[in-house]
């Protein structure tokens, strides 16, 4: 099918219940991608649904428009509307979709996925707070529900609300590359990038309002990647003491300031992997890493390939 158009169908598919917030990602991301994405949005019966707000959803299509489609996402629905069980139009619905199909589940989507037998011996993720539920359910899934997405293939799961966005731009950095999903992030005034594995937010807390902010310091230190930046240094410029330039820190970020930096060299490091033709020795040096080894043993620790098999992949998809 995407040998006759030139871009890529993304069919959206609504349930009763469904958050109106995480509706509208797929078509937000995706549609702001220089056209490489046709979104369509449809129901089961083609009729309108209800929402987890007061109002109704009107679309478009019917479930007829899932066979046309190179990608399906599931989206989110309030937790008293999760089906225990596929009703026989989710059923019908579901078998619409063709067997090299892309599958994308957003938060509680994922029971849907789960219901349907896609998701048996996979490793899958949804939202925190139903975790105990999911694998109750679901005992045959392999439930990660500490990362905001997992890339299983032709199957992707993800956690709640705004990791609908990073799914997405996954996506587009996956078959595009990063410098398309990095312009689709700035127009859509978002993150560009939060590794699948990143912890979902559990339970933070938010700092004392009139709290000193650390985000300055993670400003400052983003220009200054390449230098072996320490605690000391960063506290110093933050003008905190270590104790409590770590633990504002972790109240913002959610992780510690050195995990923070490791990620943040790890995010450069893919970048330069994508668009540059610098070695891995010099890349490594680039964003901070004293060796080739120890990028190589980050990136491998981040998302499981060596920087050799990251820029093959990413380089042709460019």
């Amino acid at each position: 099918m995407r040998g006759e158009r030139s871009a890529e169908r993304v069919v959206v598919l609504a349930l009763d219940g469904v958050y109106p917030f995480e509706l509208g990602i797929p078509s937000r991301i995706l549609g702001a991608a220089d056209g490489r994405y046709e979104v369509l949005t449809c129901t089961v019966d083609g009729r309108p649904v209800r929402t987890s707000a007061d109002f109704r959803v009107a679309v478009e299509h019917g479930p007829e428009i899932l066979a046309t489609a190179d990608t399906v996402v599931v989206v989110s629905m309030a937790p008293p509307y999760i089906p225990t069980e596929l009703t026989p139009e989710i059923a019908a619905a579901l078998a619409r979709i063709r067997p090299d199909a892309r599958i994308v589940s957003i938060c509680t989507a994922a029971f849907v996925l789960a219901a349907a037998g896609l998701l048996d011996g996979r490793r899958a993720t949804t939202h925190w707070q139903v975790a105990d539920r999911f694998r109750a359910m679901y005992p045959y899934v392999d439930l990660d529900p500490d990362v905001l997405f997992v890339d299983d293939g032709r199957i992707l799961t993800s956690a709640g609300a705004a990791s609908g966005v990073d799914i997405c731009l996954h996506i587009v950095r996956s078959d595009h590359g990063s410098e398309l999903a990095n312009k689709v992030a700035r127009r859509c005034v978002v993150p560009p990038f939060r590794d699948g594995g990143q912890a979902q937010y559990i339970e933070q807390p938010v700092p004392q309002s009139g709290a000193a902010s650390t985000a300055g310091t993670r400003a400052w230190a983003l220009e200054r990647l390449g230098e072996p930046l320490t605690l000391t240094e960063l506290a110093a410029h933050a003008r905190m003491s270590l104790r409590t330039f770590a633990r504002r820190f972790n109240e913002e970020v959610g992780v510690s300031p050195g995990r923070w930096l490791i990620q943040q060299r790890v995010a450069r490091a893919r970048h330069l992997l994508e668009s540059s033709d610098l070695s891995v020795d010099r890349i490594a040096g680039e964003v901070g890493f004293a060796t080739g080894a120890s990028l190589r043993q980050h990136l491998h620790a981040a998302i499981g390939v060596s920087p050799q098999t990251y820029r093959r992949t990413f380089q042709t998809t460019r």
